[in-house]
């Protein structure tokens, strides 16, 4: 019954997307031949545009021709080829057609020194110019597109995912039951920290693991952001720029740190501890915060921890200091859409490539990719809002095409009809965009972080880790930043400054 369901679902959705065609609903964008004064000349080309497209293998493989794949075609007046990588090899496989110059039409990259290099090698289209001439596109908040830019200029279309999506995830039972708020200052963090200890022997306020300080989702960049301080490097008016752990504000939560653990206040084995294994000690009632969270998890983690603990109930909250409300703000995508020259061969074919991404962001795709097949996956309900009808075979058969294409959760897509605390994290992550603090060095180039970037961090992070273990004091702390600076550091925030410089004059 389900699979002639699909099936009569489908075909509804083909006659629908057909009469839109035939009415001249959505227009793409005119080729670069249809443009200028002999325009009215040149016949438009709306023969299905043929689209080869490498992205990330998510789940299981999808089979060629299935029901989404169809709509997709229809809907954006398409024949699609993907070409489905593993995510333990996409990176090697991706360094390796990037070298041969053997490559689709749109092709999933990360934003790191090998693509960077290419795009500088002149291997992919400028879209930058383009943009506003898509409505979906150019709608969408310019700091998206800030964020992917190389040299200033924008090389490709992003994968969006919110910026301001870090939150704490906390046991609201248990502060209640304490009379405990949500902390703000350094001090407050401490107390509720040895407060919470009390509850449980073998309790933690919260957890570290071996990451804690890596990346984007560093919790010490985090805490340090709350308390007023920058988002991995601090930009000022001159254009100087400053790395975080010479900040004060970063060196006041890296002593808290320090002092939370010679005190036992955090768990001791964080530097060995898998992120997943630290998670199922919040799910397990053994931690009660969650600071490495996101807004929208929050509902799925409660799914899990009151088949623990029946009684048990979360909130969410966004960082807080005693300046008010401050969120270290994301890259803000999943991934980079690029459009190689030796695939796309003209300007004209690059202009339906983008109308075709434009086309994903209207009404019809976005739900299809963010939701599946009314009657299939969700149903509607009311206050135009809709709900699940089957979860699993949307994570199946549809997942792997939301995460590999182009959508937006807030943007042309039915609300879902949630728990309180979902819905509570759905509005909070676009929310928190205004009390982003952004990372100035995010696009910026720099010869010494290409060769020995990764190098740099680490050692770093290893000396923070050291500094909260009791194995440096702050002396040997210093010892390590100067090791830094020696080794590449000094080279590094010239070159960065450098190339803020040159980005700040282009504009």
């Amino acid at each position: 019954m389900k699979h002639k369901k699909w099936i009569a679902t489908m075909g509804s959705i083909t006659m629908a997307m057909g009469f839109l065609a035939a009415c001249g609903g959505e227009q793409p964008a005119k080729s670069g031949a249809a443009e200028g004064s002999n325009a009215g000349a040149v016949k438009e080309d709306t023969t299905p545009l043929d689209l080869t497209i490498v992205v990330k293998q998510v789940g299981d493989i999808p089979a060629k021709g299935n029901a989404i794949e169809q709509a997709l075609e229809k809907g954006t007046n398409t024949k699609l080829n993907f070409q489905w990588v593993p995510a333990s090899t996409y990176d090697e496989k991706i360094n390796v057609m990037i070298a041969s110059n053997e490559l689709p039409k749109i092709l999933m990259v990360n934003y790191v020194p090998t693509v960077i290099n290419a795009i500088q090698g002149d291997q992919f289209w400028e879209v930058g110019p383009l943009l506003k001439n898509y409505k979906n596109l150019a709608a969408q908040n310019p700091q998206y597109y800030e964020n992917i830019k190389v040299d200033g200029k924008l090389y490709g279309i992003p994968q969006y995912r919110e910026i301001a999506r870090p939150a704490n995830i906390y046991r609201k039972d248990t502060f209640d039951a304490l009379g405990l708020k949500m902390p703000k200052t350094l001090d407050e963090w401490y107390n509720v920290s040895k407060t919470l200890k009390t509850v449980k022997n073998d309790a933690y306020a919260f957890m570290l693991d071996k990451k804690y300080n890596e990346g984007q989702n560093s919790v010490l960049t985090r805490m340090a952001v709350s308390q007023g301080g920058v988002n991995r490097w601090g930009a000022d008016s001159n254009g100087k720029l400053t790395p975080e752990f010479l900040t004060p504000q970063f060196m006041d939560v890296l002593k808290l740190f320090k002092r939370l653990y010679a005190e036992k206040l955090i768990n001791q084995d964080f530097p060995a501890l898998d992120s997943t294994e630290m998670d199922k000690f919040f799910e397990s009632g053994r931690a009660f915060m969650k600071i490495n969270g996101v807004a929208t998890n929050a509902a799925n983690i409660l799914d899990r921890l009151v088949k623990v603990d029946p009684k048990a109930e979360l909130d969410i909250t966004p960082w807080e200091g005693p300046q008010g409300q401050k969120v270290a703000a994301q890259n803000g995508y999943n991934g980079l859409l690029v459009f190689p020259k030796s695939a796309v061969k003209t300007e004209a074919e690059l202009k339906r490539i983008l109308t075709f991404l434009d086309k994903l962001l209207e009404p019809d795709m976005s739900t299809l990719q963010k939701r599946g097949i009314e009657g299939v996956h969700f149903k509607k309900t009311d206050n135009n809002m809709v709900e699940w009808v089957d979860l699993t075979a949307f994570n199946r058969e549809v997942k792997p095409y939301r995460d590999s294409l182009l959508n937006f959760e807030t943007y042309n897509v039915p609300q879902l009809k949630d728990t309180p605390l979902a819905m509570k994290g759905y509005k909070m992550e676009p929310d928190n965009l205004k009390n982003a603090v952004h990372n100035p060095t995010l696009t910026l180039s720099s010869q010494t972080y290409s060769e020995r970037g990764k190098e740099l961090d680490q050692m770093m992070w290893d000396a923070e880790t050291n500094y909260i273990v009791g194995k440096l004091d702050d002396a040997g702390f210093q010892a390590a930043i100067d090791k830094w600076r020696k080794a590449g550091g000094d080279n590094l925030i010239k070159e960065f400054e450098a190339a803020l410089a040159k980005n700040k004059a282009a504009k």
